[in-house]
């Protein structure tokens, strides 16, 4: 099977997309698989570390305020199907796949004028501009949340299938987690908090407050937490200021190598709201302080959230809402009641599909035949 995937931009579509290309050729060993995405995207760093080969196409997102960019998004709106029907045509695939965002716009796009299969996989609740543009045209749009395939009219080609997740979350327990970390006999609690690879500084801001008002003050708790390269800097300043230098018991890094890890060994998960963040808490059934980010198309993040805290399955704090103290003050509240996490740990677990990936390799497969049918 030769596939194409098409992603790029943030690593909310990026990772999904990777994420397929192995439940593909875990099931499909022999499979060849082409990634196009953006010339400045993250997808330049992620797949190419994921060892796939990838070209680019030229596109970008449209501004919501007037902006001369926009002028250049609508000329490669008309050239950048071109370049993707040429990558197609020399790359030759059974199916072309999209994982949402603007960059999978042009590859969709030409792949469903040339006749070849297209799959569309939606990770957030609330779905973005590009996937509204195209779910009416592709074969199968397949999403992360159940409530939004009810969104769509063409039920026959939509399937909710859940969140294509990295082989490194499946089956670990929180006690091995910390055997592997070496904390088992160590500490009572663990605490994991960070804001995403580049950072969040509201959530450094809150994580800060935690460390002061909570970790400091309870030895037999470790705190993990990752800043983002681009804000570990200006967290090092606010975290000596805060006279947090000499805790022994946090742990403060860049970047967190071993998420899986950390994740499966934490009490309490303070982190943003994005799709594959909530699939991956979902898939430990870890209890979470999501902190959404506001500066997202849609304010999708808030909305992935919702559906969570709704069903009892994660306490919601929004920027806006952060005193300095309600977050350190919920952190308390988790780690003393015992009956809460285990409640919310089941809740949380619903939203775990433990039948995604075969979903997903099956539907991909049954299109694939069909077209050489």
């Amino acid at each position: 099977m030769k596939v194409l995937i098409s992603a790029g931009g943030t690593g909310g579509h990026i990772n999904p997309g990777l994420a397929i290309a192995n439940i593909i050729l875990k099931n499909a060993p022999d499979s060849e698989i082409l990634f196009v995405g953006t010339p400045k995207g993250m997808e330049n760093d992620l797949v190419r570390k994921a060892g796939y080969e990838l070209r680019h196409v030229e596109i970008s997102g449209i501004r919501r305020s007037l902006s001369p960019s926009n002028i250049k998004t609508a000329i490669q709106v008309l050239t950048s199907p071109v370049k993707a029907k040429k990558i197609i045509k020399e790359f030759r695939p059974d199916i072309v796949i999209g994982t949402g965002g603007y960059a999978c716009w042009p590859s969709l796009t030409a792949a469903r004028k040339m006749g070849i299969p297209t799959v569309l996989h939606e990770a957030n609740a609330i779905p973005g501009v590009a996937v509204k543009q195209l779910c009416g045209k592709v074969d199968l749009l397949m999403t992360n949340f159940e409530h939004t395939a009810k969104e769509f009219a063409d039920r026959q080609r939509t399937m909710h299938v859940g969140m294509p997740m990295r082989g490194e979350f499946e089956g670990i327990s929180k006690e091995e987690a910390r055997k592997k970390l070496g904390i088992a006999d160590k500490y009572s609690h663990v605490i994991l908090s960070f804001g995403g690879s580049l950072g969040a500084p509201m959530v450094n801001r809150a994580s800060i407050e935690v460390m002061k008002n909570y970790t400091a003050k309870h030895p037999e708790v470790i705190h993990y937490h990752s800043s983002g390269s681009r804000e570990y800097e200006n967290m090092m300043k606010e975290y000596t200021e805060a006279g947090l230098a000499e805790a022994k018991n946090i742990d403060l890094a860049p970047y967190i190598y071993d998420m899986s890890l950390k994740m499966a060994a934490a009490d309490v998960v303070i982190s943003r709201a994005g799709a594959m963040t909530i699939a991956e808490l979902a898939r430990l059934g870890a209890v979470s302080i999501l902190i959404p980010s506001p500066n997202v198309t849609a304010d999708h993040q808030y909305k992935n959230a919702k559906l969570l805290e709704d069903k009892g399955a994660t306490i919601i704090i929004r920027e806006d809402e952060f005193d300095g103290h309600n977050v350190s003050d919920t952190v308390e509240k988790l780690l003393s009641d015992d009956a809460l996490r285990k409640s919310m740990s089941e809740s949380i677990g619903k939203f775990y599909d433990a039948n995604t990936s075969k979903k997903i390799f099956s539907e991909i497969e049954k299109l694939v035949l069909n077209s050489k049918k």
